[in-house]
C-alpha cells in the first residue's frame, strides 16, 4: 500500500493508523502548495485522486481509497487483532463512525474558515467560537476515559490530527485541561511520534 500525505494535514489520520495497524506501506509526500499538485516523484496529483486532496491510499492491486474515515476503517478491518475499531455490525461500530462523522463535520469542517486568509478577524472568531462549543461537547463526552470509546481507536487519530491545527492557528486550547491531558496522552504514543517524525512535525 501507498499513501499520499501532506505534512501535518489530515493524512495524518491515516499515518497513525498505518502504524499502529503494522502493515507494510509506503508513503509519498503531494505538495498541495503547488498547481497542479504533484507527488514528490513528479506525478500529477490530480491522476491518483481527481478530488485533489489528501489522504489518499493506493492499494497493492492499484485500486485507490480516499476520504480518511473509509481509510481508517478499511486499515481498522484488516488487522481485527489490533482492535482499532469495533467489529462490523456491532453497536460499537456505530458509535465509532458516529464519532468519526462528527469529527469531520464538525471538528475537521469547523477549522476551514481559521485558515482561509480572506477571512477578517471577526469571522474567524465567530468560527472559533463555534468550534469551541463542539470541543466543549467532545470534552464532556471525554470525561475521565483515556480515549473517546475507553481504548485508542482509528477516532482517536483523526481528532488528534485535526486538533493540532490549532498550533498553527495560535488558537489555545488551555481552557480544556482534560482535552490538552488527552491529546499529549495520543501524541506520546510511538505510532503516532514515528508518523510525527516521518512527517517532519517533531523538533
Amino acid at each position: 500500500m501507498k499513501l499520499y500525505y501532506s505534512p501535518a494535514a489530515c493524512s495524518l489520520s491515516p499515518h497513525i493508523v498505518l502504524i499502529e495497524s503494522g502493515l507494510p506501506f509506503e508513503l509519498e509526500k503531494v505538495n498541495l502548495h503547488e498547481t497542479p499538485h504533484r507527488t514528490e516523484s513528479g506525478v500529477a496529483f490530480a491522476s491518483i485522486n481527481p478530488k485533489g486532496y489528501v489522504p489518499a491510499l493506493q492499494l497493492d492491486d492499484g485500486d485507490v481509497l480516499t476520504e480518511g474515515v473509509a481509510i481508517v476503517q478499511y486499515l481498522a478491518d484488516q488487522v481485527p487483532g489490533k482492535c482499532l475499531a469495533p467489529a462490523n455490525g456491532t453497536l460499537a461500530r456505530y458509535h465509532l463512525q458516529e464519532w468519526l462523522n462528527f469529527i469531520a463535520t464538525e471538528i475537521h469542517k469547523g477549522f476551514g474558515p481559521l485558515w482561509n486568509a480572506a477571512n477578517s478577524p471577526e469571522v474567524k472568531d465567530a468560527a472559533w467560537a463555534k468550534l469551541a462549543g463542539r470541543i466543549d461537547w467532545l470534552v464532556a463526552q471525554l470525561g475521565d476515559r483515556d480515549y473517546l470509546l475507553g481504548d485508542f481507536c482509528v477516532a482517536d487519530a483523526y481528532v488528534f490530527t485535526c486538533l493540532r491545527w490549532s498550533n498553527y492557528l495560535e488558537r489555545s486550547l488551555e481552557g480544556w485541561p482534560k482535552l490538552t491531558a488527552y491529546l499529549a496522552r495520543v501524541e506520546a504514543r510511538p505510532a503516532v511520534q514515528r508518523a510525527m517524525k516521518e512527517e517532519g512535525l517533531l523538533g
